[in-house]
């Protein structure tokens, strides 16, 4: 059940995303308002209608921004990238662009609601058996992870002025996300599941529905980052107000991920092939190599297999079944299976 909201007006950044298109669609069904900040290269299929304003720029631009934030009750800040070909390019986008839109909100002549959308991957793995809560100290292993960190720093900045609130996703799947092809085309096609390493750490999942839900609940009824005092460190009873995991409540690890989806792609028996040793490594140089030649970033890099090889991203979802009465309605193999439907009906596998 969607929350209903008196809010009328919402902006979202990275609105042509696989997220913000779902957010879109579910803020446009309830009644709202919606405004899109995206780029002029961004693909605007989805983002069309009466109650749909698309504005073309980038976070750069504190004018743009401003105009862009005129009469906004709510700021869902999507923006961002998962992969870069520089830790530099990282810290660029994940951490300034969240920094300038923080600015621009504590600007408004009435600051509005910013939701920031960062990543489990900023808090850090879990040790292996243990479950992370939002509280625990933040020690990410990645420069994806610590940039998500500092963005989410820079919005804290500003928490005296602006009403933030963090929103930490796990691995975040559903219809119109390509992320997940290639995994699928290859049980599909080949019959095999390669995963990186023997140990596999358990993986926090969210389907996209879900954790649009979960964004607009936080921002009818979510807590508040609490704002700091001249640079103190939060007591940790504070560490964690105000800050969601967004995640289901089992813990698959890749190869379990594999055995899942094998049976809803007609191969039962899927082949789940560790890649050991250095080869995972190995791979990964390669394919950085081939990026940098080639100007184009991928996933497939050192960042990435440094994630995968972790002990545990097993994170709780206590939080948002507390303050948001949220947990998900469906189990995670349903969601896959919902989800690997809509690629057959779309003819992607």
């Amino acid at each position: 059940m969607v929350i209903s909201l008196r809010m009328s007006l919402s902006l979202v950044t990275g609105a042509s995303g696989f997220i913000g298109g779902h957010l879109v669609e579910a803020l446009v069904k309830r009644g709202d308002k919606v405004r899109c900040l995206t780029r002029k290269t961004s693909q605007l299929e989805l983002l069309t209608g009466p109650r749909i304003e698309v504005i073309h720029g980038t976070l750069d631009r504190p004018g743009l921004l401003d105009d862009a934030l005129y009469g906004v009750d709510v700021v869902y800040h999507l923006a961002g990238v998962t992969c870069a070909l520089t830790r530099e390019d990282l810290f660029a986008i994940n951490e300034s662009g969240c920094r300038w839109i923080a600015q621009a909100c504590s600007r408004a002549l009435r600051p509005p609601r910013l939701i920031v959308v960062s990543s489990v991957a900023a808090a850090g793995p879990a040790p292996r058996g243990q479950i992370r809560v939002e509280a625990d100290p933040e020690e990410p292993i990645s420069d994806y992870g610590r940039s998500k960190l500092s963005g989410e720093a820079a919005a804290r900045d500003l928490a005296g002025r602006v009403p933030v609130t963090i929103v930490r996703p796990g691995i975040v799947f559903g219809p119109r996300n390509r992320a997940m092809l290639p995994v699928l085309l290859s049980i599909r096609h080949l019959n095999v599941h390669l995963v990186p390493g023997y140990h596999q750490p358990a993986l926090s999942y969210i389907y996209v529905g879900d954790l649009v839900e979960i964004l607009l609940r936080v921002a009818a009824r979510g807590q508040l980052v609490p704002p700091q005092v001249d640079g103190e460190k939060l007591a940790a009873i504070d560490r964690g107000r105000g800050i969601y995991f967004a995640v289901a409540s089992e813990y698959p690890t890749y190869a379990d991920l594999g055995r899942i989806v094998g049976p809803l792609l007609h191969r039962p028996f899927t082949i789940v092939l560790p890649c050991l040793g250095p080869v995972p490594w190995i791979v990964a140089g390669a394919s950085e190599l081939l990026q940098k030649l080639r100007g184009v970033p991928d996933e497939l890099n050192y960042d990435k297999i440094r994630e995968a090889t972790a002990e545990s991203w097993a994170c709780s979802a206590e939080a948002a079944k507390r303050d948001l009465a949220f947990a998900p309605p469906k189990p995670l193999p349903q969601r896959l299976a919902e989800t690997i439907a809509w690629y057959q009906r779309e003819g992607w596998v």
